[in-house]
């Protein structure tokens, strides 16, 4: 990116205004999540009850698929995403309340789970699609990659200011969390308000599926995305790590907070060395390998009984799914029409949804099944069965040489 276009896009005051909302935001979830997990492994001492706070934050965006890219298109996204934020903010505040005296209770976490993912089922399309709007076309992929460098950089920084807050005590995390929420629904309603959406037309079914029809007509984008929820829903270990930080690698909430932060610092390394060198040739053969290095990296995590390695192999891990990312983002973000940008944005969360919360649900339930160790072993050897499968499945997106000719 060329100073040129860093001073340019500094000029864009909607940006600056959306990119803070996206950081608090994005940090405020993050130490919620430490801080849930963390309560509940401490309440009940489950495992099982870890995936099930997952699986809780995940049904939502099962339950409104069809509707949360259809609100986004319909209504005015910055109101649809202030709402959802200021929702998250309410989840924090009765959290303080909880723990301040009226106590936090199993059920409540699931109940304040679902709560949660449903404002974020329905802020995710929103600000997905608001950010087209917000800068010129010419400035777009910087837009993206200067919001997703912030992102990154709140995963590493939220997660581990989240444990540390949580060892003095919990209302140290449920209060920051809710004044960050807080400021995110300010700024967004700051933006300047984008046109009318124009009129859907045809029947109400035919609009909603819209998205998904979308993305099934293009086999490499549909590949891209399957590939990504697959891997990532078997290989992911993110609801077992209050287990290897307390029972495994012997370490606090402190320590739960770095585990959580890793992935992140991995993501921001390799996010910055794309930058410089981009993914230009064999981008499938690229994308198929950084998720067999993704199923690798699953399972020297589950087998290590070093913290330092622990928090090295995570690095790995982080920096091979920022590819995934990378490579997916290019082949939707640009394509898809403005009018219908919600509903795709919503079927995309669906499947990162699936792959992370519904990954923490499966994770849980084979850990309860089998032990935390060989639960996260058998989903990194899952993952890299998938990688071969998809080599087979989808032929043209695992030969594929260059991304150029779906960014023009």
């Amino acid at each position: 990116m060329s100073t040129h276009t860093k001073l340019q896009l500094r000029h864009q005051l909607p940006f600056i205004k959306f990119w803070f909302a996206r950081v608090f935001t994005a940090s405020g979830f993050q130490m919620l999540a430490v801080a849930i997990g963390w309560h509940m492994y401490e309440l009940t001492g489950s495992v099982l009850d870890l995936g099930l706070v997952g699986l809780a934050e995940f049904f939502p965006r099962l339950l409104f698929i069809l509707w949360t890219g259809h609100v986004a298109d319909r209504f005015d996204r910055r109101r649809v995403a202030a709402t959802c934020q200021g929702l998250q903010g309410l989840i924090a505040l009765a959290l303080v309340l909880g723990t301040g005296g009226l106590g936090v209770t199993r059920e409540m976490i699931f109940v304040l789970a679902f709560l949660l993912g449903t404002a974020r089922a329905f802020e995710g399309p929103a600000t997905q699609a608001l950010l087209p709007s917000l800068v010129p076309t010419s400035l777009f992929p910087a837009a993206v990659a200067a919001s997703s460098s912030a992102m990154q950089t709140a995963t590493i920084v939220a997660p581990a200011l989240g444990g540390l807050l949580f060892a003095i005590g919990p209302l140290w995390v449920y209060g920051p969390v809710a004044l960050l929420f807080a400021l995110a629904c300010s700024l967004m309603l700051s933006l300047p308000k984008r046109p009318a959406p124009p009129k859907q037309t045809g029947p109400a079914m035919e609009n909603l599926l819209a998205g998904m029809r979308f993305i099934r007509s293009r086999p490499d984008i549909f590949g891209a995305i399957s590939l990504d929820m697959f891997a990532v829903l078997l290989g992911g270990a993110t609801a077992l790590l209050p287990v290897f930080a307390k029972d495994i690698l012997l370490t606090g909430p402190s320590g739960l907070g770095l585990l959580r932060s890793a992935p992140a610092v991995g993501a921001l390394l390799m996010s910055f060395w794309l930058a410089r060198y981009p993914i230009n040739r064999q981008v499938g053969r690229v994308m198929f390998a950084a998720v067999g290095v993704f199923g690798l990296a699953t399972i020297a995590f589950g087998l290590s009984t070093s913290f330092w390695l622990s928090m090295g192999v995570l690095v790995v891990l982080g920096a091979a799914d920022m590819i995934s990312m990378v490579i997916r983002g290019a082949f939707v973000q640009l394509e898809t029409p403005d009018a219908m940008r919600g509903r795709v944005s919503a079927v995309n969360g669906l499947f990162i949804g699936a792959s992370n919360q519904l990954g923490e649900f499966e994770s849980g339930l084979t850990a309860h099944w089998f032990g935390t160790v060989p639960a996260v072993v058998i989903g990194g050897v899952g993952t890299l069965i998938i990688t071969g499968a998809w080599m087979k499945l989808f032929p043209t997106l695992a030969n594929r040489d260059q991304l150029h000719r779906d960014l023009d």
